[in-house]
């Protein structure tokens, strides 16, 4: 059994569960945190893993989840920030209370637990952490403005901190699912769409039903490249540090790449998104 110890975000399901039992076939041990893991059955008891308490939001508990982590195991060698909160609005219908508990989960509390990381790491002269952001931090999605600009925050975060701590021996990245069956986020999303005036829902109506029908059909993407993809962020030698993963994120990484401008990119999601004038 290695000695090496990741310390995951969001456990309870989706990429989080997924990715806890992809770094335990891989030999590591694991910290598997979670807003309430009073609930969680599937994790808990399994060798190798400690499943507790953290919430973003709370300082407490990541110290405690971080010292509980190193008590069990040793030190922390990788961190991955997959705790994430959702919103469907436009940002009209984005109440002020919506818009500060995204980003307070989003951004805030992601970089909560890097300062927490951080001085470990930097001290080792090594780590790994990995920032599960979204193809939504890549583009302006629209129907989910505030949600996308927390992503794009932290692609911009991500990216500066790259920068700072490479020669510090810490490496830090971006994983960017597309979409995929578990972002439907299920209780960890706000509601939004059909509120305020009837212009508004009207027309967030028409901007849902037409994206609908872009992206309905088609072969359902498997979560599992998303564990993969944080599994060889933390271990391989060498990695990108944006990491868009899924067809669909591929393909939109590709055709940014690929055009001149960022406006030219705009006016093909413009062509792409927008319904038809009625």
């Amino acid at each position: 059994m290695t000695n090496r110890t990741v310390l995951i975000t969001g456990c309870s399901s989706g990429f989080g569960k997924l990715a806890v039992n992809t770094f335990r076939a891989g030999g590591w041990n694991v910290v598997a945190t979670m807003r309430s893991p009073e609930k969680e059955a599937e994790l808990t008891g399994l060798e190798g893993v400690l499943v507790t308490r953290l919430d973003v939001k709370d300082s407490q508990s990541i110290d405690a989840a971080f010292e509980q982590g190193a008590a069990a195991f040793g030190s922390i060698d990788a961190v991955v920030n997959n705790a994430g909160y959702g919103s469907n609005a436009l940002f009209e219908q984005s109440p002020d209370a919506s818009v500060r508990d995204i980003y307070e989960t989003n951004v805030f509390g992601l970089m909560n637990v890097m300062r927490r990381a951080l001085p470990d790491m930097r001290e080792r002269g090594s780590g790994r952490i990995v920032n599960v952001t979204s193809m939504a931090g890549l583009m302006g999605l629209l129907g989910n403005s505030v949600y996308s600009s927390s992503k794009f925050a932290v692609e911009g975060l991500t990216e500066a901190l790259a920068l700072e701590y490479k020669p510090l021996g810490v490496r830090i990245v971006s994983v960017a699912p597309g979409a995929y069956l578990t972002t439907a986020f299920g209780a960890n999303t706000d509601n939004y769409i059909e509120s305020g005036d009837p212009q508004l829902v009207e027309h967030s109506q028409n901007v849902r039903d037409h994206f609908a029908s872009i992206v309905s059909g088609g072969t359902p993407q498997d979560p599992q490249e998303v564990a993969d993809k944080i599994y060889e962020c933390v271990t391989a030698d060498e990695v990108p540090v944006h990491n868009p993963v899924g067809a669909d994120a591929e393909r939109l990484s590709g055709l940014i790449d690929s055009l001149p401008s960022r406006q030219a990119f705009v006016d093909a999601m413009e062509q792409m998104l927008l319904p038809p004038a009625g």
